[in-house]
């Protein structure tokens, strides 16, 4: 498991505006929102150390410099890189921008750094093995892994379905969703190869353009898992946050 855990790097999206949530959290970044006493951003930190991740790339935007203020070159056993975007690019525009810190150059001559990139959205939390994840996610290159997880509602969310391979066969908008089902629970495991496909110099979303087009071409696949889930990006469920992790914390 080491071997493998060794070719990813981690990377947490943390350049959202926050729009929904400011009516809460009005004077900082999202990941820097204060859940029982810390910073949102440390449970995610603390959640790849354990999986034994040794660098990570926080790709920021709106206000990032609060984040490198806070959080430095380091947080425990982890090296800290950051990729400032100066304009919003959506989830994947940001990871395509932030390659070069990700992976060294795009030519094959370049330096190299991992193999995969294991991305956290920096406004949702699941509670599950990520060295498991890491270790079976993605034993064939160019392909991409999405962890999912399963609420009693999809409405907010959407509903990824899945085939009886475990490739994902197609998202449904959340206008189209209800009812019980399996939602992207915002952790990505993804091959360079796929990253450095992803546009240039403008706005792409990871889940409305590049998720469906891998999923087109089967290489996108699902990992379920039962693991407690939950995001801030509404007030309702960040002040909802506190008491998750007071759950966590006490299990």
């Amino acid at each position: 498991m080491g071997a493998i855990l060794s070719e990813a790097v981690g990377a947490i999206l943390a350049g959202g505006l926050g729009t929904r949530l400011r009516a809460a959290v009005s004077d900082r970044p999202k990941v820097l929102a204060v859940v029982r006493g810390r910073p949102f951003l440390a449970y995610l930190l603390d959640q790849l150390a354990s999986a034994g991740i040794k660098r990570v790339v926080l790709m920021t935007g709106h206000r990032g410099e609060q984040i490198k203020d806070q959080f430095g070159d380091s947080y425990g056993p982890i090296e800290l890189d950051y990729s400032a975007e100066s304009a919003p690019l959506g989830t994947a525009g940001a990871l395509r921008f932030a390659y070069p810190t990700l992976f060294g150059p795009v030519a094959a001559s370049g330096p190299e750094t991992a193999r995969t990139v294991l991305v956290m959205n920096g406004d949702s939390y699941c509670a599950l093995d990520l060295a498991k994840f890491v270790a079976t996610g993605n034993r064939a290159w160019g392909h991409a892994g999405l962890v999912l997880t399963r609420v009693a509602d999809t409405a907010r969310f959407g509903h990824v379905e899945i085939g009886i391979d475990g490739r994902v066969v197609r998202f449904i908008e959340k206008a189209d969703a209800a009812g019980a089902g399996w939602i992207n629970a915002g952790i990505y495991l993804v091959d360079r190869e796929l990253v450095a496909e992803i546009p240039e110099g403008r706005a792409v979303s990871i889940e409305r353009e590049m998720f469906p087009a891998w999923c087109r071409r089967q290489r996108l696949s699902g990992f379920r898992t039962d693991g407690d889930f939950i995001d801030i990006g509404t007030p309702e469920s960040y002040l909802a946050a506190e008491e998750f992790f007071s759950r966590s914390a006490a299990a």
